[in-house]
């Protein structure tokens, strides 16, 4: 799986480095995760198709009265429900897939990445760019493309940290694009479709929050697959898929916590918490095989060690299968999923009690030993210690730590013939033979050690092994990739700064204004960043009698948009207006008394509830701009002059090294320099 890149030749504001636009994988790629994400897709298509049949089946049920036509129509039900019920069975079964990935251990689960239909934004975009920021919409075509490159590039990531950044991108992305083209009391008219993971049925929503929520989605499926590739049989990998699982639950996690109301099945809370263990459990997993990795060492408190550590594998293992088989989830988690859960419980359950047997059985205490510190690792493997003996009497009496040694051994063979029994019962799981040879192999170590420990004639002795407290010096947690946090360039910021024109912000459209020179004077300043702000305007003003108001927002000087520059790049514009003068556009942003009252329903600003009283605070008389007296700013070089006016003489512009502001005055403020408001120049 490698990227296709674009060379320099081509146009794009997207994900860059080293001058290439990086794209998804080749979705026509024959690798096997590429065919079974093409299966995927066939198989929502033919669902929904039989989801339609359906729907247009049961509303003929209902409106017909027709006897022979209502038992063809039950009939056609019939059929339809079964194709359903097929397809359903054949998503489960690429859920259950997991030979693509691994080979050699005991196989992890990965996350199918949700399959989502194109969208096209060009015609509402060009649309709302026409209308809300009245620019020709068809002069942001090449942003709309790249857009568009971007998402469907998102639908084919590359299994790697560069697919993950491509994801991500995209989620930057998404929110400059909602704050530049959607509002709360607006629709687009674009839809975003997307498919369930587990059961095929598509989601439609016109908003970006299942757009977001289907990216976090597939990002964290993504790690999941990035942890299911690597080679367990290495430091580096094990530790790239311990990175992985735990950066995949950080993800769910985040969804989880982000988006609360998703409308699709696998998004639910319910089912991303159980997703979150299982991440949280294979990261575990992966724990326990890097310390194995390196040989166990058949030492009393090594054995002891990994007996603690394998139980706590198969305790998240069993919080896990719990998890499956609550009435919420277990209706659409596929049966591979907690078969293997229930068969990983058993299996390191049984793990854990063969360690402890070894340990009781094979390692006699000598007068060498510690025997403190050999009791005090025995103390905290039991939560009660068998038929109520202290750990040191187990310790120095030879026949009771045999007797208990098999007790374990006896408890090791059961969870496993167990988990044998229930790896049977699953036909995806009879099909992985590394999986049934682990098993095997296994239960013929512990029956092999069982044997060598019985003596002909001995009388069956059946004392129950008790339960080993699990414990772990690594616990796996929720990790929040950093990957995720990425800094992208707005592909649409020729329409201006966002934090000035945005989709919320309401605006007149651009006017052209003349201005001339009059005594060396303009007759206002300008004040703010990209872009500037008119303040302190004359009123007797040439530029005020052509239509030039206070507040207003320079965007163009001449031909030159100047909505991104800021005050002394703007002042060299103007540096140069002759007698005869010059065009600027401005444009005004629209009271908030002329925009539509919102519905009686509460709207949400910033993620914050704003009910009626709260927006009705905002409309104060006193706090209207038009009630505003118009005060004179002074002339930057009027500083430091005795005389409270200034001659003819020294009205002149300022030379580009005043970067903070411009004064274009007649006259000078009565005030002294030192009450200036330096916050304005």
């Amino acid at each position: 799986m490698t990227d296709a890149i674009i060379p320099n030749g081509c146009k794009s504001n997207g994900v860059v480095e080293n001058d290439y636009f990086r794209k998804g994988c080749n979705p026509l790629a024959e690798t096997g995760r590429s065919k079974l994400q093409n299966q995927r897709a066939s198989l929502n298509q033919q669902i929904i198709k039989e989801m339609r049949m359906r729907a247009g089946a049961e509303n003929l049920l209902k409106a017909t009265s027709n006897n022979k036509v209502r038992d063809m129509v039950v009939l056609e039900l019939s059929y339809v429900n079964s194709n359903l019920q097929l397809l359903m069975e054949q998503l489960e079964g690429l859920n259950s897939s997991v030979e693509v990935y691994q080979n050699l251990n005991i196989p992890l689960i990965p996350l199918g990445l949700k399959e989502t239909k194109e969208v096209d934004f060009s015609v509402p975009f060009k649309d709302f760019i026409l209308e809300h920021y009245s620019e020709d919409g068809a002069n942001f075509q090449d942003e709309i493309d790249d857009l568009m490159d971007l998402r469907q590039a998102c639908r084919t990531p590359s299994r790697n940290e560069a697919g993950v950044q491509l994801l991500s991108s995209y989620v930057a992305h998404l929110s400059l694009v909602e704050s530049r083209f959607f509002t709360p009391n607006r629709q687009m008219g674009i839809f975003f479709t997307w498919y369930d993971s587990f059961t095929g049925v598509p989601v439609c929503q016109q908003n970006l929050s299942l757009e977001k929520a289907s990216l976090l989605f597939n990002t964290a499926a993504l790690y999941t697959q990035i942890g299911t590739r690597s080679d367990r049989q290495t430091f580096s990998g094990l530790e790239e898929a311990i990175a992985a699982f735990q950066k995949s639950a950080g993800v769910l996690h985040q969804l989880k916590e982000t988006f609360t109301h998703t409308p699709s099945y696998d998004m639910s809370p319910a089912m991303l918490s159980m997703l979150i263990k299982m991440m949280l459990a294979q990261a575990q997993e992966c724990l326990f095989e890097k310390i194995a990795l390196s040989g166990i060492r058949n030492e009393f408190f090594m054995l002891l060690r990994m007996a603690q550590e394998a139980a706590k594998v198969g305790e998240v293992y069993d919080q896990v299968y719990q998890s499956m088989i609550q009435t919420p989830i277990k209706d659409n988690v596929p049966f591979f999923w907690s078969t293997m859960a229930q068969v990983k419980t058993y299996h390191y359950c049984s793990l854990a009690h063969y360690f402890v047997s070894t340990a009781l059985l094979d390692h006699q205490l000598k007068p060498s030993d510690d025997e403190d510190k050999q009791e005090k690792a025995l103390s905290q493997l039991y939560d009660t210690m068998p038929d109520g003996r202290s750990p040191l009497d187990i310790l120095r009496d030879k026949e009771e730590r045999r007797r208990i040694g098999k007790a374990h051994l006896r408890r090791a063979i059961m969870n496993q013939e167990e988990a044998l029994r229930i790896q049977g019962l699953c036909r995806h799981l009879r099909n992985i033979d590394i999986l049934k040879d682990i098993l095997q192999a296994s239960l013929k170590r512990s029956l092999a050690k069982f044997e060598h420990n019985t003596t002909e004639g001995e009388f069956t002795d059946y004392m129950e092994a008790p339960d080993i407290i699990s414990k772990t010096e690594h616990r796996a947690e929720p990790e929040l990739p950093a990957a995720t946090k990425v800094k992208v360039k707005d592909f649409f910021h020729r329409l201006g700064p966002l934090s000035v024109f945005s989709a919320k912000q309401r605006w007149t459209a651009p006017r052209t204004v003349r201005l001339k020179m009059e005594d060396r004077d303009l007759g206002f300043t300008l004040k703010g960043d990209a872009p500037v702000q008119i303040q302190s305007l004359d009123p007797l003003c040439y530029a005020a009698v052509s239509g030039l108001k206070e507040g207003d927002y320079l965007v163009a000087v001449g031909d030159t948009d100047c909505k991104c520059m800021g005050v002394s790049d703007v002042i060299k514009l103007l540096k140069d207006v002759d007698e005869e003068g010059v065009d600027i556009k401005v444009v005004s942003m629209m009271d908030s008394s002329s925009q539509p009252m919102p519905t009686k329903s509460a709207t949400y600003s910033g993620g914050l509830p704003k009910t009626y009283s709260m927006i009705c605070l905002a409309f104060d008389d006193d706090k209207n701009p038009k009630a505003r007296k118009v005060a004179k700013k002074p002339s930057l070089l009027s500083w430091g002059l005795k005389n409270k006016h200034k001659s003819a003489s020294t009205q002149s512009l300022p030379t580009g090294d005043y970067s903070a502001a411009m004064s274009l005055h007649k006259q000078s403020s009565p005030l002294p320099s030192a009450f200036n408001d330096s916050g304005l120049y």
